[in-house]
């Protein structure tokens, strides 16, 4: 019996149709990726199962007594709340319990220690609490009494994502939970939702963490669902076999089509029975050929500036936050080709590392001296700063009216952006009203309109749809300058890099050679 139960469920935003008359349920300990492109209505789509917008047609059911939780791609919290509020809701005792003794451990009072316990005790919440605290240390929360609004983007999420592991819902509806996770966290949160009683729904861009988690899927294509029963290699070949299918279906449709067209214009008014037959025929018919194909493709050809000898040369480098020290004598020249990979811990100083090679900051010690003709292309975590109601177009215009393309072609920004699935009337629209995908994709773009020939990345996969994710691999794969990539994406690492260098903190930054499943089996 379905925990959860989607029957002719439609939803449109003006005159478009973002799904219409899907059904689909979720059974106990099933894990299901929700998969499609940036804009596509996965968002919606979870939105609308979690009762936060309301289909214009058909309707949702959840079994009686089952809870369902949600992780948003973009959590939203009160500005004054506290962490230790937020964590530990109200609606459970054993959670109210938790939340009256860290009071009391943070105060150190005797009577409300006295006090706390004794409700612990009451509401057996011992165990419920050193679970939390595993979650809690796991996931790198802050203290308790911490305002949520002094907290980064990366920390809210854990927060969030947190809070729903420790209240341990029914059915867990997940919008990219491995962002702003380590490697090390994202394998742990493989162990806890792989469990046989807990039910998943999850858009995901991390293809070694669908592969681990998931046993089906649901693409949400063009207003449609089509499920697979598999893994998500097995989707992909699967769904490949059903475009060719639908393609070849839609050409001979055309093609009788014309055939059957010609025919209704040369019938008279009256006609039979059996023409009727034929009439009725045709309707069908001249949908299946003109019904569209999702065959939209992102181009990235983006030409790289001459890249000299000498590239960036580091010698002697510390850097260090107060006592904590972040990188200590470092030395390095970075040769032409070189694919490296930064890997460590969430805090351990990888994104600091990468604003000292670009200069968002200074060393405490040692230099960094860049070649003559190096052109930094640098990607950060943190979205790029537009203005409110700036076009999409505005965005690229500002930065260049005339870009490079391929070896002997240019293009204007309008034509860069239709290259990068901005269709024209998406590109006079405010970027404020792009889906959290899309940004991720005009980010990208004002970084490659740059043509750099050393590219920095920090997390470039956060958000991006599957098949933009596949072409920017494809992309990197065939880049002649220099890649310095940090990503907790497993697979992304593993296609592109052949040596890594390990942010291990107090200091300790070390090379090993080879991708991160080579340096994984080197620890077993």
């Amino acid at each position: 019996m379905n925990y959860l139960s989607a029957e002719n469920i439609s939803r449109n935003i003006g005159e478009r149709w973002i799904f219409k008359s899907l059904f689909f349920g979720l059974q106990k300990g099933e894990k299901v990726a929700l998969i499609g492109k940036n804009g596509t209505g996965k968002t919606t789509l979870m939105e609308t199962l979690m009762g936060m917008q309301t289909p214009d047609d058909g309707k949702i059911s959840i079994r009686k007594g089952i809870r369902v939780g949600y992780l948003p791609q973009n959590p939203i919290f009160s500005e004054k709340e506290e962490v230790l509020n937020y964590l530990f809701s109200d609606d459970l005792p054993s959670a109210v319990a938790i939340k009256s003794y860290e009071k009391a451990m943070l105060s150190g009072d005797p009577k409300e220690l006295e006090d706390s316990f004794a409700l612990m005790e009451l509401h057996n919440a011992w165990d419920y609490e050193a679970r939390a605290k595993q979650i809690i240390t796991r996931l790198g929360i802050p203290d308790g009494d911490q305002k949520v609004s002094t907290l980064s983007g990366g920390q809210k999420k854990r927060l969030s994502l947190a809070k729903l592991l420790i209240e341990s819902p029914d059915i867990m509806i997940l919008d990219e939970p491995t962002n702003h996770l380590d490697i090390e966290t994202i394998e742990w949160l493989e162990g806890i939702l792989s469990g046989p009683n807990v039910t998943v729904l999850v858009v995901s861009h991390d293809r070694y963490f669908l592969d681990k988690i998931c046993n089906k899927m649901f693409e949400l294509a063009l207003g449609a669902l089509y499920t697979y029963e598999g893994n998500y290699a097995y989707f992909l070949e699967k769904k490949a076999e059903r475009e060719a299918s639908e393609a070849s279906s839609i050409s001979k449709a055309k093609n009788l089509y014309r055939k059957e067209l010609e025919w209704m214009r040369k019938q008279p008014r009256a006609r039979g029975t059996k023409a009727q037959y034929r009439i009725d025929a045709f309707t069908e018919i001249d949908e299946m050929a003109h019904k569209k194909l999702d065959d939209s493709k992102l181009e990235l050809n983006i030409q790289m500036s001459r890249l000299g000898n000498k590239i960036i040369e580091i010698n002697g480098l510390k850097k260090a936050w107060g006592d904590k020290k972040i990188i200590n004598e470092f030395t390095y020249t970075f040769k032409k080709k070189d694919r490296i990979g930064i890997v460590g811990k969430n805090g351990a100083g990888k994104t600091t590392f990468l604003q000292l090679l670009t200069g968002l900051e200074k060393p405490d010690a040692g230099t960094i001296d860049p070649g003559e003709t190096l052109v930094i292309g640098y990607y950060t975590q943190i979205p790029f700063d537009f203005k409110p109601e700036q076009r999409v177009i505005d965005t690229i215009t500002e930065i260049a009216e005339v870009i490079p393309y391929g070896k002997n072609e240019s293009l204007s920004p309008s034509q860069f952006l239709s290259k990068f699935l901005f269709p024209t009337a998406q590109q006079y629209t405010p970027v404020e009203k792009l889906s959290g995908g899309e940004k991720k994709r005009l980010q990208l773009m004002r970084v490659l309109v740059q043509n750099p020939n050393f590219l920095i990345l920090d997390e470039p996969t956060n958000d991006l749809d599957l098949d933009t994710l596949q072409l920017l691999e494809d992309f990197l794969s065939e880049f002649q300058g220099c890649l310095l990539l940090v990503s907790h994406d497993r697979y992304f690492m593993d296609n592109l890099v052949d040596q890594l260098i390990l942010v291990e903190g107090e200091g300790e930054v070390k090379f090993f050679n080879g991708n991160y499943t080579d340096y994984r089996i080197s620890l077993e």
